[in-house]
């Protein structure tokens, strides 16, 4: 037993190590983030939907770029990545896709949200409302996104680290960060149009060039000549292959969303909670992140196969485990302080909103680790790349699962 735990201390150390550090940056991060959604109280009620579309469009920061990263991992790995933009490369074919499909994810999100709004919370907005706000919102972060990922992919390229560990929080992270306030930004900036007396003429004329533009840019990506050596073939493969399952993602990313809405007023009433929510549901992302890469860059190396018994992941698991009870109590405790520090009292008890997190996280963890499996698994079995698919299916689900875990453990303490 003894020898078993020492082989898993010296297998596992250096990956639990770089895990836990980029998970607790993240966590950090996602307070400044749930600190400022603390702070959106009349945007989140003036507007129908916007914590379906401020949910939905941090998820799908993450589907797009936590596959890239994952891409770029197994890339690294397997000796077929280079530190360069140009046509050819890897780094390059993923930069392309990426543009592409946060426009076209972005615009869907705007119009899907407008709908859900209108259909079950009575929403009012005009469809280009949303969509102005998801697209410049959505554009906007996805940039920032984007160029993180790629000093992520500069930094474990010169250093040699295995970005399978710390990519998919650090991309979560990132995503959640910067999509709060570019969705804040873009909609301060539709009400400040909306002001003027012909704002809503503005709103929409800038809302339709948003939508042919992402249409031609989509365009220009689909019918680029391609050749055996420039390699763009791989961006249209990587847009093709990638947005079906972002489509599907995105019905999961609205049905956490209306978890979440459908609880905004206790959300807003008890502050440590709507401060918690943004990281509870990033560590989800973030762990099944680590996992899916890992699994991912297994079973392109070899040193896993494709079988339904998880029993070959078991170290894994375990090691997903230790990090996310360990970030979970980091969460729970950072998130009731910052409460205390900018509010001044919490409605909820120490200890209740620990055990609030800590069993929550426990039961989102279990959930993830047997999902993020059988997802790359699945997406072997079929002839998929796992690096594609994997990521975006389970962070979208964990989205979805996770918020319903954390408001039914809230129903029970409260």
């Amino acid at each position: 037993m003894q020898n078993r735990t020492g082989k898993f201390i010296q297998r596992y150390s250096s990956a639990i190590t770089m895990g836990l550090t980029a998970l607790v940056i993240a966590g950090t991060a996602d307070l400044f983030a749930g600190l400022l959604l603390d702070q959106m109280e009349d945007y989140l009620l003036t507007i129908a939907g916007m914590m379906i579309l401020i949910y939905s469009a941090i998820g799908m920061r993450g589907n797009i770029f936590g596959a890239m990263g994952s891409r770029i991992g197994t890339a690294m790995n397997i000796g077929t990545f280079e530190m360069s933009l140009k046509r050819g490369t890897v780094l390059r074919a993923n930069f392309d896709s990426a543009i592409a499909l946060t426009l076209v994810m972005s615009v869907a999100m705007g119009v899907t949200t407008w709908a859900v709004a209108l259909v079950f919370f009575g929403g009012k907005a005009d469809v280009w409302d949303l969509v102005f706000i998801s697209t410049v919102g959505g554009f906007l972060a996805g940039l920032i996104v984007l160029g993180f990922n790629i000093l992520i992919a500069y930094a474990g390229s010169k250093r040699g680290w295995d970005v399978d560990n710390i990519s998919a929080p650090l991309i979560a992270a990132i995503g959640d960060i910067v999509t709060m306030p570019m969705i804040f930004l873009s909609t301060w900036v539709f009400f400040k149009m909306d002001e003027l007396s012909f704002g809503d003429e503005l709103v929409m004329f800038l809302s339709a060039a948003i939508v042919i533009l992402t249409a031609v840019d989509v365009a220009v990506l689909l019918v680029r000549k391609t050749s055996k050596r420039n390699f763009s073939g791989e961006a249209k493969r990587i847009f093709k292959q990638s947005l079906p399952v972002l489509m599907v993602c995105l019905v999961f990313e609205i049905g956490a969303g209306i978890v979440i809405q459908d609880e905004q007023e206790s959300l807003i009433a008890y502050s440590v909670l709507m401060i918690m929510l943004p990281a509870f549901l990033n560590q989800g992302n973030a762990l099944s992140g680590m996992l899916t890469s890992r699994l991912s860059s297994a079973i392109h190396l070899g040193t896993l196969r494709a079988k339904w018994s998880p029993r070959g992941a078991s170290n894994d698991f375990l090691m997903i485990y230790i990090c996310a009870m360990i970030t979970f109590l980091y969460i729970g405790i950072i998130s009731y302080g910052a409460c205390i520090l900018f509010n001044g009292s919490s409605n909820i008890s120490f200890v209740d909103s620990l055990a609030i997190i800590m069993v929550a996280g426990f039961l989102a963890t279990t959930i993830l680790s047997l999902l993020s499996y059988y997802v790359a698994i699945a997406a072997t079995k079929f002839g998929l790349d796992p690096d594609d698919h994997s990521i975006p299916i389970t962070s979208s689900v964990m989205d979805l699962l996770g918020s319903m875990v954390l408001v039914g453990v809230i129903a029970l303490f409260i």
